[in-house]
């Protein structure tokens, strides 16, 4: 499950937040740019590791562990987290934990009830991740999931209203061209591949988890939109909820043999890894997502394939063809033009056009220039989306 983006919650920015009205103007630049580096390291590293730990934890030798307990798992290591941070938000008051969480989740039922809708649909996601990544190759999943991009872009146009850029629009025909392009080096067998895994499974789990994330994330925006609720409150709520329906998943695909073989059957220090991967990495990336921009995202979207696709060919012998690498460049361009803020991409379009001849849409005189981007959560009507990092990566 994806975790609550960080956007401008007081929660979420933690006792070591930089407040500019605290420091001096330079001090403020200088430490605000280590941290824009500090985030664009754990995104790429959170991005391209819980992909990896995921398929090197399914190509083990040995037993197989369920995929659907380590779902639960991470669900309930989430909400603990959640439970523990907002105990110290309380100062250790365990009255006014109780009192704030019977206000919060029982007695506001309605807030609380509107979360399983999302709940249930990254729990969801969550397991398909994992029949997506057993399989396909890592770096062949890295590549297709980008597909979220596309889903929650339509998804915000159909349910929020919201109009994208000719640029942006370009962006996302560039995108699907290079996923068609490596699904079709993927289908014609471009690399060597165990004989366990099934592609075509493999592309339906990504594209359906791909339209699940798109969903969640806008419907997710829509319910909550201008919420009170800090980041910690939503992100238990929502494990809550997602440890429930992932105990009713596993009951369903999984239960005789659970029942049979334990609850931990297969798990080693790699799954683990995993589990605490998916637990709390989401976590981090919505605290440090409050200190990366658009385009910050876009380059760790693009330097976690590249680092995908490295690392799937030192460690699973992943092949690189000129195919996929023409695919996987498509993909990349398409990730960092998307996440463009607006301003660029008029820029960029009014060069475009200045080529062929004279701007007719400048700005007229003594007007005022068009409003800077927020870095708020909530401020909708101006900031460009990417999936997932609004509320992801469910799973990331």
């Amino acid at each position: 499950m994806a975790a609550v983006g960080s956007g401008g919650s007081p929660a979420a920015a933690g006792p070591g937040a930089v407040s500019a009205g605290t420091l001096e103007p330079g001090t403020t630049t200088a430490a605000h740019r280590r941290l824009k580096y500090i985030s664009l390291a754990v995104l790429v590293v959170q991005n391209a590791s819980l992909i990896l730990s995921i398929r090197y934890a399914r190509t083990l030798p040995g037993d197989r562990f369920f995929a659907t307990t380590a779902v639960v798992m991470a669900e309930v290591l989430k909400g603990l987290t959640c439970l523990l941070l907002l105990f110290a938000q309380k100062r250790g008051n365990v009255k006014h934990l109780v009192l704030f969480l019977h206000e919060a989740v029982l007695v506001q039922y309605v807030d609380t009830l509107k979360l399983a809708v999302p709940s249930l649909i990254y729990t969801l996601q969550n397991n398909l991740q994992y029949v997506a990544i057993s399989n396909l190759p890592a770096a062949t999943f890295q590549v297709t999931y980008q597909l979220k991009i596309l889903t929650t872009a339509l998804f915000s146009v159909l349910m929020l209203n919201r109009s994208l850029s000719r640029l942006q629009w370009a962006s996302l025909l560039l995108l699907f061209t290079g996923v068609a392009i490596v699904q079709a080096q993927q289908a014609g067998g471009g690399s060597p591949r165990p004989l366990d895994q099934n592609p075509g499974a493999g592309l339906a789990a990504v594209v359906a988890s791909c339209l699940s994330s798109g969903f969640a994330g806008v419907y997710f925006e829509k319910i909550l939109k201008g919420s009170s609720g800090s980041v910690w409150l939503r992100n238990l709520q929502l494990g809550l909820f997602g440890t429930a329906l992932g105990l009713v998943g596993l009951w369903w695909a999984e239960g005789t043999a659970v029942a049979h073989r334990g609850f931990f059957f297969g798990y080693t220090p790699a799954v683990w890894g995993v589990v605490l991967n998916q637990a709390f990495g989401g976590l981090l990336v919505a605290v440090v997502v409050k200190y990366a921009d658009n385009i910050l995202k876009g380059f760790a979207t693009s330097l976690s394939i590249v680092l995908s696709t490295v690392a799937s060919i030192r460690l699973f012998g992943f092949h690189v063809d000129p195919l996929f690498a023409l695919g996987a460049g498509l993909v990349i361009g398409a990730v960092y033009l998307y996440s463009l803020p607006r301003g660029a991409a008029k820029a960029i379009a009014s060069a475009s056009a200045s080529t062929s001849g004279p701007c007719t849409h400048q700005q007229p005189p003594g007007q005022p220039p068009p409003p800077q981007l927020s870095s708020h959560r909530g401020d909708v009507s101006t900031e460009p989306f990417l999936p997932k990092l609004l509320t992801k990566v469910k799973g990331s």
